[in-house]
């Protein structure tokens, strides 16, 4: 397979450590440039990346033979880029939130199935250890019937966060939480949810409650200002229970200056007693799976030549953006929502 030539839109922080290092390093993949008008920025990434193209424009970088691109810029953008992407004939990642809407997330999606272009939802954290741990036990039948799913991004770091970038707490960790959700108990027929708006206007703080089609239920938690974090995961079934309390390092590992092609141990996390899977009869610890983030952009590549699906399918990001919205309409009304209601 030819590799494909992808762009980056964006040098902040998720651009500069989630995305270009695993552009980079990606089988599959040829890095062809960032776009961004920061001069500062601009020297960050020749710091990085010697010789890396640098463009003023999606349209610049599209007219240097990029074929896809990568957007990780301020959450109030994304739309408009990802749609400005498509109408040049680039395949999409677009970094979470994908949308600030659920209309939004729909005309991008059907504006990428018109155009013929792949296009897919950077939902990386399907990928954390933690998370593929769980979807093991599921998978091999230790938990049974999965009942409860509990998950938390909870840190106290007020001053980091909520930030405007990420569109507030709901949007930002909402949308890997409820992601998370959707992929392991399937959709969602109500959505209630709490939220407290910090001095920036930004909720923060957030419980979202999910009642499945299922039947279970998913309790979801996303906080700036918890002293006391709750474990990462705790998931209950009709044999048995989960906690987790090691969350994925791969965030750090990158930060750090890591990536998978200098890693001879990527998302391996340590061992941990505080992992354990609980029944009737006791517990015992349990050993977290590789984390995988670098497996996101060698699928995304093949997809774009055609060769399977993408990592995250573009109709995801809508399933999720409805669940958000109604999280948001929930936690304004004290009510319980339907997903979908307000389209």
């Amino acid at each position: 397979m030819d590799p494909v030539k992808i762009g980056l839109v964006g040098y902040g922080f998720g651009g500069r450590y989630f995305h270009a290092p695993l552009i980079a390093s990606a089988p599959g993949c040829e890095f062809v440039g960032v776009v961004t008008a920061s001069d500062e920025r601009r020297a960050l990434v020749a710091e990085d990346h010697p010789g890396l193209a640098v463009f003023d424009s999606l349209e610049d970088l599209a007219a240097s033979g990029a074929e896809a691109v990568s957007i990780s810029t301020p959450a109030g953008t994304h739309s408009e880029l990802t749609d400005e992407a498509i109408a040049l004939g680039l395949s999409v990642v677009c970094d979470k939130p994908f949308a600030l809407d659920p209309a939004a997330a729909r005309r991008s999606v059907e504006l990428a199935a018109a155009s013929g272009v792949t296009l897919s939802p950077y939902q990386n954290r399907r990928w954390d250890s933690d998370f593929l741990t769980v979807r093991s036990l599921v998978d091999d039948g230790t938990l049974g019937e999965v009942r409860r799913f509990e998950s938390r991004f909870e840190r106290y770091a007020p001053e980091n966060g909520p930030g405007a970038s990420g569109g507030g707490t709901l949007l930002d960790f909402g949308a890997h939480l409820v992601d998370q959700a959707l992929v392991l108990l399937g959709p969602v027929e109500s959505v209630y949810a709490e939220s407290r708006t910090r001095e920036n206007g930004l909720d923060d703080d957030v419980f979202v409650a999910l009642r499945h089609s299922s039947g279970a239920v998913s309790h979801l938690w996303g906080s700036w200002t918890q002293y006391a974090s709750g474990p990462r995961l705790r998931v209950t079934g009709t044999e048995a229970s989960v906690v987790i309390t090691t969350g994925d390092t791969q965030e750090e590992a990158l930060v750090a200056g890591a990536s998978p092609a200098t890693s001879d141990a990527w998302g391996a996390e340590a061992a941990s007693d505080l992992d354990r899977v609980f029944t009737a009869d006791g517990s015992a610890p349990v050993a977290l799976e590789r984390g995988a983030w670098d497996t996101y952009y060698p699928t995304f590549a093949k997809a774009v030549r055609g060769e399977g699906a993408p990592p995250v399918e573009a109709a995801d990001a809508v399933a999720t953006a409805d669940v958000l919205e109604a999280a948001r309409l929930s936690a304004q009304s004290h009510t319980t929502v339907r997903p979908g209601a307000g389209v």
